[in-house]
């Protein structure tokens, strides 16, 4: 029996060692960023955590399906939970007049809003000109950011794709974002019981989401109240976040 070159056992080591530290360096530099964005809107710090442990639950119980296996492999995975804490970037660059508003917004205003996928895709779109060529992460990133409010019929935006031409990880962020929006105390809303959302969700079965993933979801429903238990936002979480949209929103109204 033939052994492998102590040497080259040693550089593949050495390489497994540096990607896993290029990863971790990855989440903490993804949650430094999404930490910010996350500051000019109603969601918590907590929201960030939710949605990672939501991907990565559903993802790693639908592997085990043929039409997803071949995608949704170990590593692919965790690339997506060390990315989805940047899905909303691009809300960045949305005015806070706009993004800030407690009441309904106009249709113009709604129209701004939605440029939040196509600003992100712009930005990462540039980094992949300057990187000078095909990235695994941006590209999953750019799929994430731009493609999160596609719909499974095709009502969505802002491509209207439908179907298997939404990214599988759009997908899977779709119903994640929906389930913690629906569940989660905001400045201006009180969330809604697990048991309502999960109910949303179904009927958004074949519509808004896509039905494999709805199914599976319902199979492990109680994985996400798990979740949403485990990073549910604190007393002082929200008082800090009213404090600070408040004074915000006094700054927006003084120019």
């Amino acid at each position: 029996m033939e052994h492998g070159s102590p040497i080259l056992n040693s550089t593949d080591n050495s390489q497994q060692a540096e990607a896993s530290s290029e990863l971790t360096a990855l989440t903490v530099a993804a949650f430094a960023m999404a930490s910010l964005v996350e500051t000019r809107d109603s969601d918590t710090v907590n929201h960030i955590l939710r949605i990672q442990h939501y991907i990565r639950s559903l993802a790693q119980r639908l592997q085990g399906q043929p039409s997803f296996a071949a995608v949704l492999t170990d590593h692919y995975i965790q690339l997506l939970y060390q990315l989805a804490p940047l899905y909303d970037m691009g809300t960045m660059g949305i005015p806070d007049r706009i993004l800030l508003k407690l009441t309904s917004l106009t249709p113009m205003e709604h129209a701004i809003m939605k440029t939040h996928t196509t600003l992100a895709r712009d930005v990462i779109a540039q980094a992949e000109r300057t990187l000078g060529r095909q990235s695994e992460l941006l590209t999953t990133l750019k799929e994430l950011v731009f493609s999160h409010h596609e719909k499974w019929d095709g009502s969505g935006y802002p491509q209207g794709l439908a179907g298997t031409q939404i990214p599988v990880s759009a997908r899977l962020l779709a119903i994640a974002d929906v389930y913690d929006a629906l569940i989660s105390d905001r400045v201006y809303k009180a969330g809604i019981p697990h048991d309502k959302a999960v109910g949303i969700i179904f009927q958004g079965r074949g519509s808004h989401f896509d039905p494999d993933m709805v199914d599976v979801f319902m199979e492990m429903q109680d994985e996400f109240q798990a979740i949403a238990q485990r990073f549910a936002d604190t007393e002082l979480d929200m008082q800090r976040k009213i404090e600070y949209m408040a004074n915000a929103i006094a700054e927006v109204a003084e120019l």
